[in-house]
């Protein structure tokens, strides 16, 4: 396909495909001629992985190529590529003060060993995970932390889902696209999901009483002297 149908089909206009090529991110077409080049299914791909990292991942045009870069590396296996491409994710408004950090991180750092994860200490998972923690305990929040492990092994079950659905993509640029997507929004999923659950178990626990109370109002009034 020529430059302007891969515009189409990608949504991408051609002024920037040319800027990603520049910058890049794209790689050329196959000249067919001075001024013509060919595409294909893989230039379409790629267009798709860098629109995830621009718009879902919130990356700069520099640090979406520094994962470009990763993934066309021949050094680069396919487990340090995901993992880039996993950070563009990491997100987190929780904030603690060095000495809670310290103590949060040695917190997870145990929790890794207990669950027999294979995470290294200086991964950015390991750290966000510290700021939350961090941020729960200065809060006093205690029973969240006590109950880490319950977290932990829900997390376990809910990533090895999300690396079935990885491992089934195509290719690398298929891929990273399916960790930064599956990450961004599959996150904004589970915290929807986890919002209908907590309905649900908020009615269990605590609309029993309420369905009581009703009971016992239709009972006294089923008991009642009628008027009249």
């Amino acid at each position: 396909m020529r430059v302007g149908e891969l515009s189409s089909l990608s949504g991408v206009p051609t002024p920037t495909i040319k800027y990603y090529m520049r910058e890049g991110l794209l790689p050329p077409g196959e000249r067919t001629s001075r001024n013509q080049a060919h595409y294909d299914d893989r230039h379409l791909r790629r267009l798709r992985l860098i629109r995830a990292l621009l718009d879902v991942g919130g990356l700069s045009v520099a640090e979406a190529g520094d994962v470009i870069a990763a993934l066309e590396s021949p050094d680069t296996g396919t487990h340090k590529l995901l993992g880039a491409a996993q950070q563009t994710g990491i997100r987190t408004a929780a904030s603690c003060d060095d000495d809670a950090r310290e103590d949060a991180t040695a917190e997870v750092l145990d929790l890794v060993r207990r669950q027999g994860w294979k995470v290294s200490a200086d991964s950015p998972s390991v750290a966000a995970t510290a700021e939350v923690l961090g941020a729960l305990g200065r809060l006093g929040l205690h029973d969240f932390v006590d109950r880490l492990d319950d977290y932990a092994r829900a997390a376990d079950a809910i990533a090895a889902t999300d690396l079935d659905l990885v491992r089934r993509r195509p290719d690398v640029d298929g891929m990273a696209e399916a960790v930064i997507l599956g990450n961004i929004l599959g996150d904004a999923l589970l915290v929807a999901l986890r919002r209908l659950a907590q309905v649900h178990h908020s009615a269990a626990l605590f609309d029993a009483d309420a369905d009581a109370d009703a009971d016992a109002d239709a009972g006294a009034g089923a008991g009642a002297e009628p008027h009249g």
